[in-house]
């Protein structure tokens, strides 16, 4: 659900910039007061473990779509929504300018999209209400599936006003959102079963950190060592080995533009957006989690016809341990400035 900037207009890019700046800062202020020796780490593997679940997409049967984990439940009930919120941003700001994944212009609506909803209005309306303070593995597993569902409905449906905001005539409104509310909820589902069974690894060998998330308190004085370990051991392999099994097949925004416009990507009417994309390319290190020669020559008509599954690449396992590794580094570099912060007050 990672917009490209030919999606919105630069009025539209820019309010949504705006209002993820004062989510930020408004995150950011809330999780100084919080952070510990104990939550950082845990939100730099944390942001680490989404980026490289994300590189995973798999097949919704039957649609020639596919979806990927979008991850703001899982941060949110692990981390609680404050710090959440500033790791998928993290993510999601490391994808844009290092991997070419979401435009730089529409950064703004897809942190917002991605993290708003699950972060500040699902958890703790929907997961925090079905969950309770007992936690049980039927109330984690139900909990985390309605949410999950949820969180991407509403997330697709913003996608689908901020088109129809940006006037992109191509996207009609009724055809747009027919196709995209349905085929995120096949994502969701698939999202909702994911969540529950990181939720519940964590709540097995540190329930701690759940009850910390959701009273938004330290973690305090315990060793959280076998969580980050079982993480970091996830991240390497999903990141480096893993993320050769992800599915050819457009995602679900994709898959709904082709059915709508006839195309997977629009392309960009105006200075700004060509400005951005020129930027974009010098800054994109390894585009579409592939080495540059790589992305060069699965543009060639004859080598993508003989593309083969699985994708066994070095430059998409590079691009999965870096990028996990940059986002661990900027999550981390967050958490401690806040701790910093707060510690001199």
């Amino acid at each position: 659900m990672h917009m490209a900037d030919a999606l919105i207009s630069p009025a539209v890019g820019g309010a949504m910039w705006a209002a993820t700046a004062g989510l930020i800062a408004f995150s950011s202020k809330r999780v100084k007061d919080t952070a510990d020796d104990r939550k950082v780490p845990l939100m730099g593997v944390l942001g680490a473990f989404i980026f490289a679940a994300q590189m995973i997409n798999f097949t919704i049967p039957a649609t020639g779509s596919s979806g990927h984990l979008g991850g703001g439940m899982i941060l949110s009930i692990l981390l609680g929504p404050y710090a959440a919120f500033l790791v998928m941003a993290s993510v999601l700001v490391v994808q844009a300018l290092f991997f070419g994944d979401g435009g730089l212009l529409a950064l703004g609506c897809n942190i917002f999209n991605l993290g708003f909803w699950p972060c500040f209005i699902v958890y703790p309306l929907i997961y925090k209400k079905i969950v309770g303070n007992d936690p049980t593995k039927g109330k984690i597993m139900t909990g985390s599936l309605i949410a999950a569902i949820i969180g991407l409905q509403l997330g697709a449906f913003s996608v689908v006003m901020e088109t129809l905001f940006s006037g992109i005539s191509e996207l009609p409104f009724g055809t747009f959102v027919f196709l995209m509310q349905p085929i995120h909820l096949a994502i969701g589902i698939v999202e909702g079963i994911v969540t529950a069974a990181v939720v519940m690894f964590v709540w097995k060998a540190r329930p701690e950190i759940l009850d910390a998330a959701a009273q938004l308190k330290q973690i305090g004085q315990i060793s959280i060592t076998k969580v980050l370990a079982g993480l970091a051991i996830a991240v390497v392999i999903i990141g480096g080995a893993l993320s050769w099994f992800a599915s050819a097949n457009p995602d679900g925004l994709e898959w709904s533009m082709f059915k709508t416009a006839g195309v997977e990507e629009l392309e960009g009417k105006d200075g700004i957006h060509e400005s951005l994309s020129v930027l974009q390319e010098k800054t994109a290190l390894l585009p579409d989690y592939g080495f540059k020669q790589d992305e060069a020559r699965t543009q060639e008509p004859e080598a993508a016809s003989q593309t083969a599954w699985p994708a066994v690449e070095p430059g998409t396992s590079v691009a999965g341990i870096v990028g996990a590794a940059l986002v661990l580094v900027v999550s981390l570099a967050i958490g401690f400035l806040l701790r910093r912060r707060k510690a001199s007050h």
